[in-house]
């Protein structure tokens, strides 16, 4: 895997845009309504930062690329809630998810305007939760100060324990940042446990007639 991995990171150090434009759609589109529950975009975002430490990518690129791109997606979804209202709630394709929209309105009422925050950092309701916001009338200002703040939380919080966890392997064992597998290690590692936990979500879906966010037929 480490052959594979090699000419990959050689790839992203030299061209380095296409690693920040990964990370910017990654984040964009984890928020969007249904895709977003599909997109591995936390797992794209924690294995890239494996590349901070060793200059591969520079760290407030990092950051930037995954903010914008949350900070987009989210609020596109919220403005097409705001502007269809409670239609978008029963429009194809959130018919088909019923139970996480309603998840997601439950939350939002629960929580109030603090919704937009934790939802964050709760999937699959992350995807769910902006559209729904605006599909209830929360106005924009209160929308933005609330999702804003929660992306600058949200960001370092997906970037930096890669970033650090590489370091302190290098600070740890005294090695260089260039030819070793500790970022190596750090990749699989992430992509590893997000299959893990994906077959375990999957596993427990099928086991309890599809969970939170299996679709409804359409008929």
């Amino acid at each position: 895997m480490t052959s594979f991995l090699d000419p990959l990171i050689s790839f992203v150090s030299a061209h380095a845009w296409l690693a920040y434009l990964t990370l910017f759609l990654a984040a964009l589109l984890e928020a969007v309504p249904v895709v977003g529950s599909v997109i591995p975009g936390s797992t794209i975002i924690l294995a890239l930062s494996a590349l901070v430490p060793g200059g591969e990518l520079k760290l407030q690129w990092v950051l930037l690329a995954a903010a914008l791109g949350a900070v987009l997606g989210d609020g596109s979804a919220y403005w097409i809630g705001h502007r269809q209202q409670r239609e978008i709630l029963n429009t194809w394709p959130l018919t088909n998810y019923p139970r996480v929209v309603e998840q997601s309105e439950n939350f939002f009422h629960r929580f109030g305007t603090w919704a937009v925050f934790f939802a964050r950092f709760v999937p699959p309701i992350r995807a769910f939760v902006p559209v729904t916001a605006g599909a209830l009338g929360m106005p924009p200002a209160r929308f933005y100060a609330i999702n804003i703040p929660a992306i600058l939380v949200w960001a370092p919080a997906h970037v930096l324990p890669g970033v650090l966890a590489v370091s302190a392997l290098h600070e740890y064992a005294g090695l260089p940042h260039h030819g070793h597998p500790y970022k190596h290690m750090w990749i699989l590692t992430v992509v590893g446990v997000a299959i893990v936990v994906g077959l375990a979500v999957w596993i427990y879906r099928r086991r309890n007639g599809g969970g939170v966010a299996v679709a409804k037929p359409r008929g």
